[in-house]
């Protein structure tokens, strides 16, 4: 996969951006309430294309595995505003002339998104996320530097658009989000350089470097579809992520592309603690 150009992904975020310059409107929250929250459950499988410079030179392709959490709701201070939570878990077994390697990463965001309407049924979310990274890439060929460990805190630009419509007698929801980190910091062993050499001998100077949009092109987009189906409802997603870095002249990059299947819960709070009826209530998705 050729590594993408600042225009293009930009592209999203100008293409949302021209559609609320025509003629978006803030949403009427008079009768919104925090206690709504959306949760859902996803797991996944898809194709990763891995390589990491510092274990080999070569790019490794093959089979993934993931599991994504995601939370949702409205913040009690301002009504416009709205939280989400997206943890994930992914396991990949990429491989190179009958050679395997073994990826694997924990991610959680953390953030909040300013909330717009464009009519009835389309509502656009523009705001900023903490994305928090840790995982390995274990190359069980090497002798002296089998494995790489990838550590990484990223603050990333958000934006998200649902879209609520009907199928017939059913009520549909499609999602479009993007992530792109900004600015973090990122730990990357210096080239040349072994893991018995930093924690053994102590050298670890130049290990934690800044990163940004010239050396941490980054792009995480999902898709997701919500649909009944016996009295349940069904999230169907699609997950592209695009994940490199160019960091003490060592090169990484991870591209994966996943089709998620789960399930959704709308959690309302009925009464407070002191057994009141709550007032009425909104989905925050």
């Amino acid at each position: 996969m050729t590594p993408i150009s600042i225009r293009h992904i930009l592209t999203v975020y100008a293409l949302l951006l021209s559609t609320l310059l025509a003629g978006a409107q803030v949403i009427d929250t008079d009768t919104v309430q925090s206690r709504y929250r959306v949760a859902a459950t996803m797991f996944g499988i898809g194709r990763q294309k891995a390589l990491d410079t510092y274990l080999s030179p070569f790019q490794y392709a093959g089979p993934e595995a993931s599991f994504l959490r995601e939370t949702m709701r409205l913040t009690r201070f301002d009504r416009r505003l709205s939280v989400q939570s997206l943890f994930r878990v992914y396991a990949a077994m990429p491989g190179r002339y009958g050679y395997d390697i073994y990826t694997g990463l924990v991610n959680w965001n953390y953030g909040m998104h300013y909330r717009l309407a464009i009519g009835d049924n389309l509502k656009l979310l523009f705001g900023g996320m903490g994305d928090l990274n840790a995982g390995f890439i274990y190359n069980p060929r090497n002798s002296n530097n089998p494995a790489s460990a990838k550590a990484f805190i990223d603050l990333d630009a958000s934006a998200m658009a649902i879209y609520h419509f009907r199928l017939g007698r059913y009520h549909m929801t499609a999602r479009y989000q993007a992530n792109m980190p900004v600015a973090g910091l990122m730990f990357s062993p210096d080239y040349g350089s072994s893991y018995y050499e930093m924690f053994y001998l102590g050298y670890r100077a130049n290990t934690i470097k800044f990163t940004s949009l010239h050396n941490h092109l980054s792009l995480r987009q999902m898709l997701t579809l919500d649909f009944p189906l016996r009295g349940v409802t069904l999230r169907a997603g699609y997950y592209w992520e695009i994940e490199q870095s160019h960091v003490n002249h060592l090169k990484t990059h991870t591209y994966s592309h996943t089709f998620m299947l789960g399930f959704v819960r709308h959690i309302k709070l009925i009464r407070d603690r002191h057994g009141k009826p709550m007032p009425a209530a909104i989905n925050p998705f």
